[in-house]
């Protein structure tokens, strides 16, 4: 019971830090100066401005649209590239293995999934989870740029080589990218390695923990 409480109580800390450091960023000095942040799109904001989305043919076979969750004030966000299956059917982000194995990451670095936040370039699963189109991308990618912006994170981690070259604008493979950050829209983007294909792939797994003992350093400045 006692450890309940403090994580949700560590919880709580976190997201009231985000929240405060989204208000000084955005030139809020007091609390009750909330109001003026009502031109910033909220995730709530977003989630209803895609209702029930059927831009592109995707939706015509999913069960669930999967718009990602998390801490809204994250100081860290993680971009993948679509749902899969149990994504898809349960309409939460990575929940399948590689959604297992990337709670194990990031409680590695001494987070927990509900003090960061999680979500993909698509939104709906693409069939048999082929790779993304070019014209899926192009329709879905705003909605993400907008979850971004309102969360405003320090740190961005894009898993897979999706996430990265849709987010830096590149056709540069994963592994010239990783391994150091880019900058993007004031954040600190670190591509790695898609969980999944380390499943696949476990020798690369070192690789990733590179990455992620410089996110976790570039999280902690103060």
């Amino acid at each position: 019971m006692k450890g309940n409480l403090h994580q949700e109580l560590r919880q709580i800390v976190t997201q009231l830090k985000g929240h405060l450091r989204y208000q000084k960023e955005l030139g809020i000095k007091t609390l009750l100066s909330q109001q003026e942040a009502k031109n910033h799109l909220t995730l709530n904001e977003i989630r209803r401005e895609m209702g029930d989305c059927e831009r592109c043919r995707l939706h015509e076979g999913r069960n669930h649209l999967v718009f990602g969750e998390g801490n809204p004030h994250a100081l860290l966000v993680f971009v993948g590239e679509a749902p899969g299956r149990n994504e898809d059917l349960q309409g939460k982000p990575f929940i399948g293995r590689a959604g297992e194995l990337l709670t194990r990451i990031i409680e590695a670095i001494d987070l927990t999934r509900e003090e960061v936040y999680i979500t993909n370039i698509l939104k709906c699963r693409p069939p048999n989870n082929r790779n993304p189109k070019p014209d899926e991308i192009k329709i879905c990618l705003p909605f993400l740029l907008k979850q971004l912006e309102a969360i405003r994170p320090r740190v961005i981690c894009a898993l897979g080589t999706f996430a990265a070259q849709t987010l830096l604008g590149t056709e540069n493979k994963i592994s010239a990218l990783r391994g150091r950050f880019h900058d993007y829209q004031g954040a600190k983007l670190m591509p790695t390695y898609h969980p999944a294909f380390l499943l696949r792939n476990p020798h690369f797994k070192k690789a990733v923990w590179d990455d992620m003992k410089m996110i976790r350093e570039e999280y902690k400045k103060p």
